[in-house]
């Protein structure tokens, strides 16, 4: 008879306020066979604040290749697995993806529970747009990579969220500042904890406030994006300043065919496509 696989249960833990644990995560904790944690001696002090005895094992950033496969083992055999980071989701900016590919791949079920999410929270705060945004989690030490992920965010539409440590916050503001331009944003410090700030501000003033008072507590940076009828205009802009013929090759050299060549210079420009096709013969091109 074929032995009953365990599972795998992502448990979200509270990023600050103890009482942010959901009931659901508190009995899986209990019931599950093993926790692997991504620090054993931080997450001890919510296992024993809540009463909670059950083993742990470290999985972290360095191990988690290797561990990975070792848990998913363990619930080969039939042990149920839960996992931990040090606050917040498993899985969102930490070594927990790597654990659920391995999982999925060894068709090993899994399940997770929702609960605290230090990016989700800053958002429903910032008083910035909520309906569309995107989460960059902290920027890449690798200068040339991080100054192509700058270079991407410039245009972005979308509300930005980004972590930052307390001593990277300034150097990593005036990135920021220098590749987008001056933006609202809202910097959120100490989420949950007692002394939790929102400051609601731009770039250049949250410069001005750091630089005077080094900031305390890790932080999250929401970000404003770019409004679509400002990349409108610029393009527009860009377009305007080309002639047709340098505009109709933008669209050639890339392979278009010269018919939906000309559609697509006349939507850019605002004119029809016949006014284009006419300044094309008139020009012999």
């Amino acid at each position: 008879m074929e032995e009953k696989k365990g599972k795998l249960f992502l448990c979200a833990t509270p990023i600050g306020n103890l009482e942010d644990i959901t009931l659901r995560v508190l009995n899986t904790l209990k019931e599950v066979d093993l926790i692997a944690a991504e620090d054993t001696r931080h997450s001890i002090k919510l296992l024993n604040h809540f009463d909670i005895k059950t083993p742990m094992t470290s999985y972290h950033e360095y191990n988690k290749v290797e561990k990975a496969r070792y848990l998913v083992e363990q619930m080969e055999r039939g042990v149920n697995v839960a996992l931990i980071t040090d606050a917040g989701t498993p899985g969102i900016s930490d070594p927990g993806e790597e654990l659920v590919k391995q999982c999925y791949e060894a068709g090993i079920e899994l399940t997770s529970l929702p609960g605290p999410a230090a990016c989700i929270t800053a958002l429903t705060i910032s008083g910035l747009g909520t309906r569309r945004f995107c989460f960059e989690a902290f920027l890449p030490s690798d200068k040339k990579e991080k100054q192509w992920i700058l270079e991407e965010l410039k245009n972005e539409t979308r509300t930005m969220i980004l972590y930052e440590a307390p001593h990277r916050l300034v150097r990593t503001l005036e990135e920021l500042y220098e590749a987008l331009g001056d933006r609202r944003i809202t910097v959120c410090r100490e989420l949950t904890k007692r002394f939790e700030t929102a400051f609601r501000t731009t770039f250049e003033e949250a410069l001005r406030v750091y630089e005077a008072e080094p900031p305390k507590g890790e932080c999250v940076i929401v970000i404003e994006g770019r409004s679509i009828q400002e990349i409108k205009d610029d393009r527009f802009k860009a377009f305007e300043e080309m002639s047709i013929e340098e505009h109709m090759a933008v669209y050639e050299n890339q392979g278009t065919e010269r018919k939906e060549a000309m559609r697509m210079v006349a939507k850019d420009r605002g004119i029809s496509k016949r006014e284009v096709y006419q300044y094309l013969i008139k020009n012999e091109l």
